[in-house]
């Protein structure tokens, strides 16, 4: 399936709509259409609030998720049944039980979500932002896929599956994980109280989940600054996708 020829249609919605595709070496671009082409074989895609499903749609939501599996010995998302698409900003309900009453607890505007239970939302205005900008830190795909990473082994807590050949091999590395990335979590939400300026977006320190999904955004999007300001961070992230943006990444002034 991954050896499949890739349509021409698909490669023109990718070099229009998505420059990381065009900026990846050809071997690792050979790899996500192959990746591509297995995702839209196994996930089904509904639109919703009136969003229509194109080649278009799929394949650059498809595009996007991919690049966090290149050269990772893993599945494509097996937890992952359907994606979902709105058009624009949504509303999604929070609902908690109180003396077996199911009440709306509140009503918030999203861009994204990641179930545990085999889908994930978007909203395709956002979705096509972040593909025609990857270098402003924010791509609500790369953010909702690094979730559905973080929940192959669980709810998510900012852990996803680390891998290694042994216990011992497993237990250095998510000693390491722990340390650096619990250590850069307490680091962004001291920044925040001291109102300093940062390279991670404040959502991260929500929590370790978002923090690993925010950290995920910046690795793809602004690796220099990343680098830079947070090395051990950027050692782990780039460890565990197994790539390094900067060899693909157009240059901003301001991450000289």
């Amino acid at each position: 399936m991954r050896n499949r020829p890739f349509p021409a249609a698909w490669q023109e919605i990718l070099s229009k709509r998505y420059s990381v595709y065009s900026r990846l070496p050809p071997p690792a671009r050979r790899e996500l259409e192959g990746l591509i082409q297995v995702f839209l074989d196994e996930k089904q895609f509904e639109g919703c609030g009136g969003q229509e499903i194109t080649d278009e749609v799929r394949v650059l939501i498809a595009a996007q998720a991919c690049l966090l599996l290149l050269h990772r010995d893993t599945d494509l998302y097996p937890g992952l049944k359907t994606v979902l698409v709105y058009p624009s900003t949504y509303v999604a309900k929070t609902r908690w039980r109180e003396d077996q009453e199911i009440t709306d607890r509140q009503s918030r505007a999203r861009l994204g979500e990641s179930w545990s239970h085999g889908a994930v939302v978007l909203a395709w205005d956002a979705t096509l932002a972040g593909a025609a900008d990857p270098a402003d830190g924010q791509n609500v795909v790369l953010h909702e896929f690094a979730h559905q990473l973080d929940q192959e082994n669980g709810p998510a807590d900012g852990v996803p599956p680390l891998g290694g050949s042994g216990f011992r091999e497993r237990f250095g590395r998510y000693t390491a994980w722990a340390r650096i990335l619990g250590g850069e979590f307490r680091q962004l939400n001291s920044a925040l109280e001291q109102d300093l300026e940062t390279v991670l977006r404040d959502y991260g320190a929500s929590n370790p989940a978002e923090f690993f999904a925010v950290a995920t955004e910046c690795f793809f999007e602004k690796p220099g600054p990343l680098k830079e300001r947070h090395p051990a961070l950027y050692a782990q992230l780039q460890a565990f996708y197994r790539q390094d943006p900067l060899l693909y990444r157009p240059t901003r002034p301001a991450d000289k």
